[in-house]
């Protein structure tokens, strides 16, 4: 007996969506255009340009914990549905914690990240790797990125 194959989309086919420009496409020219499946959803670029349409150049799949730790602007947390919902950029990209123990973690590692990174900017000499508080923040988030 044979069934049906769902087939992966043509590298034309696929497209993303941005908070300000809604539907993407990677450039042709772009080494990710023939990718036709990402294991995340969330890509992140260098260029965007519009010629017939919007394309991304210099892209990356990224997951959603460097997503979270690495991402710009705040992190915020909120019970929705029985669900714990991390959001950033005002609540445009959202995702779902495993817990609330987990949500809770998350942001308040994405807090010692940023703060590690103001102290480093006011003191660049100080070496993060020799530092008690800063070995342990990027052992922490060395140790989650690589076992997610």
């Amino acid at each position: 007996s044979t069934g049906a194959v769902k087939m992966q989309p043509k590298a034309e086919e696929l497209k993303f969506v941005t908070k300000n420009d809604g539907y993407v496409h990677i450039h042709p020219s772009s080494v990710n255009y023939q990718t036709r499946h990402y294991e995340s959803p969330y890509l992140v670029y260098h260029e965007k340009i519009k010629t017939s349409r919007v394309f991304i150049r210099d892209c990356s799949m990224v997951s959603v914990y460097p997503l979270v730790l690495l991402g710009g602007g705040q992190v915020h947390m909120q019970l929705q549905k029985g669900e714990f919902v991390i959001s950033l950029d005002d609540g445009w990209i959202r995702f779902v914690a495993a817990s609330h123990q987990v949500a809770e973690l998350v942001k308040e590692l994405r807090c010692e990240l940023d703060q590690l990174l103001q102290d480093k900017i006011k003191n660049p000499s100080m070496d993060l790797c020799m530092c008690p508080r800063g070995s342990q923040i990027i052992s922490m988030i060395v140790k989650l990125v690589t076992t997610q």
